[in-house]
């Protein structure tokens, strides 16, 4: 059994020109909606989005210490 397109028949659809197109002015005929959610979906939870910020941010004062550690350490041998 084969399922009908969602798109009209253009033949049988009142207002189509030859080509397909519709006349200037003229609205085209809708398509059949194929896409849409069946239920709600749930938000996401913002736990694990702060928890990698905060890693982020501890990664980046970590080396931000080591490099004034570095540059702090060169300067006091000269």
């Amino acid at each position: 059994m084969t399922a009908t397109p969602p798109d009209p028949d253009p033949a049988r659809t009142p207002g189509l020109e030859p080509g397909g197109g519709v006349a200037p002015g003229d609205t085209p005929p809708d398509s059949g909606q194929t896409s849409g959610l069946s239920h709600h979906e749930p938000t996401p939870s913002r736990g694990r989005n702060v928890a990698a910020l905060v890693v982020v941010l501890i990664i980046t004062v970590m080396a931000l210490g080591f490099v004034v550690a570095q540059v702090l350490g060169w300067a006091n041998l000269f």
